[in-house]
């Protein structure tokens, strides 16, 4: 934001040390403005931590531009502020406003969603408080089950250990949207000084009518819905399925012990002790990311001491779901694209209702095998921008029509949304319907790997190549996407006419506003002049870049149909490399290749 341009650093810095009332955040900033540190308190005071659709993350420092009891108090007052302006509370019951709150076991995860219930409660607002430590899902499945107007988890997912976040979702049970982020950032800006009794969390215990504590009644009915979503999905004479879980020191265990409960197979079940319990400083990994390159080999250790061939794992907010097969003595983690598809080939073959009556989402980098999947079986396929904001929020359009019934929707970073669960990425849910495929394919003497075999064969074979540059400033990274589309100048039309050889027979525009395959050339998904995002269609490949909207990288995401799979492997890997060497240039632009 703008509002400290104009002052002085010594002006921030007591303007700061005037709003902070927390001892440790308030001597960090004492401390450097005594030795004198401007460079530092510039980084920490200037700029003010931005406020968008994901809502807030950051690490935890003292400063306006990073997560500390100061800022989330600020980001609490503006969210209240904007909710009491923004709902008619002439149609909800008294107390008239309510949201739901929940926190993980990152460092300061608690404190940080007391101060957020206390600057609710200062407001008038009714907090429905998730009292000890919970999955990220729980948050809007709680939303949705208790009527509230709005819902708050506190966490940083698989960030690593110094970060924090603030996650809002709307009164739909959904991560909120454009303009929504806008206005609640807007309040913020306008309660930026913290009411009386900010600081004092006690109020949680004081304020008779205004505070709910509701973690037990909100899991026993998430874990119902988890529990009709398999009912369903039953196999008979199964056998034994092992496979061995990690929560990657996260709070997902005690909810995986209930799923193993749920489908009878705890005696299936290895943990791996090492990560099991809910860790902040997330010891044996860099990054608590299961995607992350050794993230699950702990994991696959104990697999291998026990005789175990599959893998499963959530992240440390278990929102979401990964998984990996040992297959001919080597291990194999399943991409977020294949997940994906093994999912949505189970939820068409096992839901009450034909494919012709059902909808499933991804996103615009997912792989494009969905689309081919629903063009011979018969369901509906659409795509939304990338980020589950989108593909929950549409899920929930495309029901409310009548006309089909949006039962699924993922994206190719392992996340997995079954919308009978909730509207949002879900990894226990997915935990539980995997174990489900897994009996399932065993009782037909196949496995993961197997099984998507039989879907290659059946639709062709999808193979993927992703990658990123660095890019040095979100200055350069505009001039890299503004030559991209000065290239149609020499091929006479409004894009490219090649890349690295092969034409171009599509071009989507996400940040001008053009798309080659609609009748008026406007894009059906939504336009955003902020950000970087072009999607190319060329025979047999398709490919997304974009500028990454929380790093400083300029990513791609590529992806080949073939009738086989080196086939599909070698065309997608000289595309993303023709993307590099042709489009982003990178010794041109200064950008460094990962």
């Amino acid at each position: 934001m703008s509002e400290n341009a104009d002052k002085t650093i010594q002006q921030l810095v007591k303007e700061w040390l005037e709003l902070d009332q927390n001892e440790a955040t308030r001597q960090e900033i004492k401390d450097l403005s005594d030795k004198k540190d401007y460079d530092e308190l510039e980084k920490r005071l200037r700029t003010r931590i931005a406020f968008g659709t994901a809502g807030l993350r950051s690490s935890m420092q003292a400063g306006f531009a990073h997560l500390n009891p100061l800022t989330i108090i600020q980001a609490s007052q503006g969210l209240a502020s904007y909710l009491l302006a923004s709902i008619p509370q002439t149609v909800t019951p008294s107390p008239k406003l309510s949201v739901i709150i929940g926190h993980d076991h990152r460092h300061n995860s608690s404190q940080f969603a007391k101060l957020t219930a206390t600057a609710f409660i200062l407001k008038g607002i009714k907090v429905y408080f998730l009292e000890d430590l919970v999955h990220t899902p729980l948050v809007p499945f709680g939303l949705n089950l208790l009527g509230a107007n709005a819902g708050v988890m506190i966490t940083a997912s698989h960030n690593p250990a110094r970060d924090n976040g603030y996650k809002v979702y709307w009164g739909n049970g959904c991560q909120i949207i454009p303009p929504v982020d806008a206005g609640i950032a807007a309040a913020i800006s306008e309660n930026l000084i913290p009411l009386e009794g900010a600081w004092d969390t006690s109020v949680l215990d004081k304020a008779v009518g205004l505070v709910e504590n509701v973690k037990g009644r909100v899991e026993e009915a998430y874990f119902e819905k988890v529990k009709g979503l398999v009912d369903g999905m039953a196999v008979e004479g199964a056998g034994k399925v092992g496979f061995v879980y990690t929560p990657m020191h996260g709070v997902g265990l005690e909810a995986a012990k209930q799923v193993v409960k749920i489908l009878g197979v705890e005696e299936d079940f290895v943990v791996v002790e090492e990560q099991a319990k809910p860790d902040p400083d997330f010891p044996t990994v860099k990054f608590p990311n299961p995607e992350e390159k050794g993230a699950l080999d702990l994991a696959m250790a104990a697999a291998d001491k026990h005789g175990i061939t599959i893998v499963l794992a959530n992240d440390p907010d278990a929102d979401r779901f990964a998984a990996a097969e040992k297959v001919n003595g080597k291990w194999q983690i399943l991409t977020g694209n294949q997940l994906g598809v093994l999912f949505a080939s189970h939820m068409v073959s096992t839901s009450s209702l034909p494919a012709s009556k059902v909808a499933l989402l991804s996103s615009a980098v997912s792989t494009q095998m969905l689309a081919a999947m629903g063009q011979i079986d018969g369901f509906h396929h659409e795509e939304t921008l990338t980020g589950f904001k989108w593909l929950g929020n549409v899920a929930q359009q495309i029901t409310s029509k009548g006309t089909h019934k949006a039962i699924y929707a993922f994206e190719e970073a392992i996340g997995y949304m079954f919308s009978d669960v909730v509207h949002d990425k879900d990894g226990i849910a997915a935990l539980s319907v995997f174990v489900t495929m897994l009996k399932k394919w065993l009782s037909e003497g196949t496995t993961p790997a197997g099984k998507l075999q039989e879907l290659y064969e059946k639709y062709g074979f999808f193979e993927s190549c992703n990658g990123y540059v660095v890019s040095p400033s979100p200055d350069v990274t505009r001039q890299v996407f503004d030559g991209i589309r000065r290239l149609g100048d020499e091929s006479g039309k409004k894009f490219p006419g090649s890349l690295g050889g092969r034409e171009i027979n599509y071009w989507r525009d996400l940040t001008e506003g053009y798309d080659s395959a609609t009748i008026n050339g406007i894009p059906v998904l939504p336009v955003d002049r902020s950000s970087q995002m072009i999607t190319v269609g060329m025979d047999g490949v398709r490919f997304t870049i974009r500028g990454s909207g929380t790093e400083p990288k300029i990513k791609y995401y590529v992806e080949a149909k073939a009738s086989g799979k080196e086939e599909a492997s070698a065309a997608a890997k000289e595309v993303a490399d023709a993307i590099v060497r042709e489009w982003f240039k990178p010794e041109v632009h200064g950008l460094i290749v990962s």
